[in-house]
């Protein structure tokens, strides 16, 4: 297990770190943080899409079938936006992908973000429930459907001038959730142009990374948990509120 520290607190990592020497069939782009007979958990950077890419682009899930025999299964149990970043789990045989969608439709998974915001965050601490139906202001593809419960809980951790870095908590998993409820606040993720920021960042990338996820192990039943350090741009970028380097 290792540590690293966070804006003065120490925070403990269960990555085991002897796996990034030993991955099988390493694919180019991200990094392999856990991979098993059941599952892969992979680091993916900001700006590559999970699946379901243009035609001839690169995904998660196409990068992974370039890279391995071509009778092994790669399931998509759960997606991060092309312009977010973060741990990212893929299930490895069928009976792995419905259990880990069932973790996640039964809202077992665990996941925590970091977002660096515009503005000065509302409330030190909050949670929200927020009904889904506008965002098809947004996302045409979604007119017409039912707006859905948006849980979330929020807890702002540093804030420098006009920026605030939060941590977000969400127990539901709706499209562009978190990015619209930070929006509905007045606070944009920063890069995030759909939804009103305005302060810029790399083209195809927005200020969110999935920091955390646990979960069940689908075959032994024992919780597993990751956990990543910023994107590398952002130690620059951000450097007041993220303080010292993870380690």
């Amino acid at each position: 297990m290792a540590s690293f520290s966070l804006c003065g607190e120490r925070l403990a990592s269960t990555i085991d770190r002897s796996n990034f020497k030993t991955m099988p069939h390493r694919p180019p782009m991200f990094d392999i943080l856990h991979e098993d007979d059941q599952l892969i958990v992979l680091l993916k950077p900001a700006g590559l899409p999970t699946a379901n890419a243009e035609s001839g682009a690169n995904s998660v899930y196409s990068l992974l079938r370039r890279n391995r025999p071509a009778g092994d299964f790669i399931g998509v149990v759960s997606r991060l936006d092309a312009a977010v970043s973060g741990v990212l789990v893929m299930a490895k045989t069928r009976a792995a992908a419905a259990d880990l969608s069932r973790q996640f439709r039964d809202r077992l998974v665990e996941k925590m973000y970091g977002a660096v915001v515009e503005g000065r965050f509302p409330a030190p601490l909050g949670q929200w429930m927020d009904w889904h139906d506008i965002i098809a202001r947004h996302e045409p593809e979604a007119q017409g459907q039912p707006g859905r419960p948006a849980h979330v809980q929020a807890r702002v951790v540093k804030r420098a001038g006009e920026i605030s870095l939060v941590e977000l908590k969400p127990s539901t998993g709706r499209r562009h959730q978190l990015r619209l409820q930070l929006s509905q606040r007045r606070c944009p993720i920063v890069g995030d142009r759909l939804y009103g920021a305005r302060i810029p960042l790399v083209k195809g990338q927005i200020a969110l990374h999935a920091r955390k996820l646990a979960l069940v192990h689908p075959l032994n039943g024992k919780r597993l948990e990751w956990e990543a350090a910023w994107p590398a741009d952002w130690q620059a970028r951000f450097s007041l509120l993220l303080g010292t380097r993870y380690r």
